[in-house]
């Protein structure tokens, strides 16, 4: 089965922006999956969980604004998830418009999840059952660093072979991969610039909102995420890599205790953040979602 591109127009204070998606499964079926990446990763992350799924749901996995095939913002200081789950909200009026229900399950990678915890806080939320993928209200202050130094880096590739070692090495805690699973997680985020060589398929204004924010603004943040968090009335289940470093087991276990008292699963010999492209870890998630 393949996929099926669309896009839908968003718009941020700075102006009008498109957001491609990706769709698998029946465009007719009202029950739908949406699957939101991390923070420097695209929709075809879900490749495989989405042809897994696509006979039960229409998957809708989109390039969030800045990553992939969709737009770059005209402001960078607006790469922040507040203008992530408006742009969200946009998808569902479109995904939901000619369907009989008007709910929508959720699968969230990292801020993906933070998006999915944005939208489900919401009164009259749309989101009928959550997956938090490796990420809660509270984040590791040095693997927040650890990320923001590396999105803002212009690095350049030769070849497609040099690039995809690169993400290799810096995607090392995604845990064990196939070499042909590794070249898919590489072509995924890679692409030939107007010189021929190989770039991140991203933004990397990215990194503004990173580097603007101040231990004040984290500490603010996570008071606000834990209220939207507690704020949750949807079943929830996260899934958290043994080895994470982002989602701490204190943060987790505190999840399933406060808010929707979150179902966890915690998947051994992977940190931030399990790929859900082998067939135990979907098996998780198809547990979750059709039980």
């Amino acid at each position: 089965m393949q996929a099926r591109l669309n896009s839908v127009q968003c718009i941020s204070p700075a102006g009008l922006h498109r957001m491609v998606y990706k769709e698998w499964g029946a465009p007719t079926n009202s029950k739908v999956l949406v699957c939101v990446h991390g923070v420097t990763r695209v929709s075809d992350d879900f490749d495989s969980l989405a042809r897994e799924l696509s006979a039960d749901y229409r998957v809708v996995c989109p390039d969030v604004v800045g990553r992939g095939r969709s737009d770059r913002l005209r402001n960078p200081q607006f790469y922040r998830v507040p203008q992530y789950v408006s742009d969200m909200v946009t998808l569902l009026a479109r995904v939901l418009a000619n369907s009989t229900l008007q709910t929508v399950d959720w699968f969230g990678t990292s801020m993906g999840g933070l998006i999915g915890m944005g939208l489900a806080s919401l009164a009259d939320s749309p989101i009928r059952k959550l997956i938090l993928n490796d990420i809660g209200p509270t984040l590791d202050a040095t693997a927040l660093a650890r990320i923001g130094d590396y999105i803002g880096q212009d690095v350049r590739f030769p070849s497609f072979e040099s690039g995809a070692a690169f993400i290799r090495e810096i995607s090392a805690s995604f845990g064990e991969h196939t070499d042909e699973e590794w070249r898919k997680l590489a072509s995924d985020v890679l692409q030939q610039d107007h010189d021929g060589q190989w770039v991140r398929h991203y933004d990397l204004g990215l990194a503004v909102p990173f580097k603007s924010t101040t231990p004040e603004m984290v500490k603010a943040d996570q008071a606000l995420l834990w209220a939207a968090y507690d704020a949750i009335k949807c079943p929830t289940l996260v899934v958290r890599g043994a080895q994470s470093d982002l989602l701490s087991a204190a943060t987790a276990q505190a999840m399933t205790e406060r808010g929707p008292r979150a179902k966890l699963v915690e998947l051994p010999d992977v940190g931030h953040a399990p790929t859900f492209i082998r067939a135990d870890q979907i098996a998780v998630a198809r547990d979750f979602l059709l039980s």
